[in-house]
């Protein structure tokens, strides 16, 4: 009899965890939680008691003690993803990492090449993809309804106040967290270069205005495609007094999309020279409300990861998706370092401080 589901387990109990555990319940995600773990026994005990499952401070301890263990899904620190994917690859378990994939392109290849070796597949969670906003314009890109595009633009306007940065001191440093763009911004990164296509050059420059952090809490940025087309990208945490919106506009000779709300989750525009009886109803039928910026994506990003392996198919942000937007990030931190000079993809990252600890007396980046 064909398998329904893979045996899960997580490791990390902080802030995102709910999403992934959340869905787990959910019948038909193809994945059944096992076992969960962090370091924090208080956190760990909390998750484990309320999703009915046994808890441990210690991955290895966990995967000995439960070898029907299938899947493990990582939200770690983000600069610790490289290290623990390493770590967990010799087992053989198929693994989930929470976003950014890791904070440095030669922890991506080292952390895909394990995976390789040990025949484990490496997915990394890129969920707003999947929102149904979002889907639908993808679809009409497939469908070459706008035909040659003119221009991507993303705005990420979201509110992280002092106390947040202050939850832990990974957070808002260079070594293991970086800022907007490696954390807040890094999916509307992704959107961008998804829909968009390869980047030929960008500019950036970044600042911190309001935060008392190492990294960036504002920055902003030009991108010229491959294509031809033009990328402007704009995200911060400094926005006062909540969250305003993570948007993304789609320009192109046939048409033109704005996806919009707090968390690219709505059809605020939607018009193309040769419409569609569907058209009509896009707004409609693909505009979600959200409770926070998370979204709803995390459920369907699940569940197309767990089909994927059941059915050993092609899966959604596999490593090389994940170390492509690992690319993009570094060239971002190396431009903005060196002044919003022009860089490309290959440009030798000299400046760049993130996934590196920071000059000591002189923290932030310029």
């Amino acid at each position: 009899m064909k398998k329904s589901e893979l045996n899960v387990a997580t490791i990390g109990c902080g802030r995102i965890s709910e999403k992934h555990l959340a869905s787990y319940q959910t019948e038909d995600v193809g994945g059944r939680l096992v076992a969960v773990c962090d370091l924090d026994a208080e956190k760990a005990a909390e998750k484990g008691g309320k999703y009915g499952v046994p808890w441990y401070t210690d991955y290895h301890e966990m995967i000995k003690a439960h070898p029907e263990i299938e899947v493990l899904d990582v939200m770690t620190p983000s600069g610790m993803h490289a290290k623990h994917v390493l770590d967990l690859a010799p087992y053989g378990k198929h693994i989930i990492t929470e976003k950014p994939m890791a904070l440095r392109v030669e922890d991506c290849d080292a952390m895909i090449k394990a995976c390789e070796k040990h025949g484990c597949r490496l997915f990394v969670v890129k969920q707003n993809r999947y929102n149904r906003a979002v889907v639908a314009a993808r679809k009409a890109l497939e469908e070459n309804r706008f035909g040659r595009m003119v221009m991507g633009t993303i705005r990420v306007r979201w509110r992280r106040d002092q106390a947040y940065y202050n939850q832990a001191d990974w957070r808002g440093t260079w070594e293991l967290d970086g800022g907007v763009m490696s954390q807040q911004a890094t999916h509307h990164l992704d959107l961008l270069q998804w829909f968009m296509g390869p980047i030929e050059s960008l500019q950036c420059r970044t600042a911190t205005r309001l935060m008392d952090i190492e990294v960036e809490d504002t920055a902003v940025a030009i991108l010229k495609f491959k294509s031809g087309a033009l990328g402007a990208f704009e995200a911060t945490v400094a926005t006062r007094p909540e969250d305003l919106e993570g948007s993304m506009s789609l320009l192109g000779e046939n048409g033109s999309v704005i996806i919009g709300g707090p968390a690219v989750n709505r059809v605020d525009y939607w018009k193309f020279i040769e419409q569609r009886e569907e058209d009509l109803e896009i707004q409609q039928m693909f505009s979600q409300e959200v409770p926070n910026v998370y979204g709803h994506g995390h459920l369907p990003y699940l569940r197309a990861a767990m089909s994927a392996l059941l059915e050993n198919a092609p899966g959604p942000v596999e490593g090389a998706s994940g170390m492509t937007n690992i690319n993009i990030l570094t060239a971002l931190y190396e431009s903005a370092a060196r002044g919003g000079e022009p860089v490309t993809l290959e440009t030798p990252v000299t400046k760049a401080r993130i996934g590196r600890k920071a000059v000591l007396g002189n923290p932030r980046q310029e």
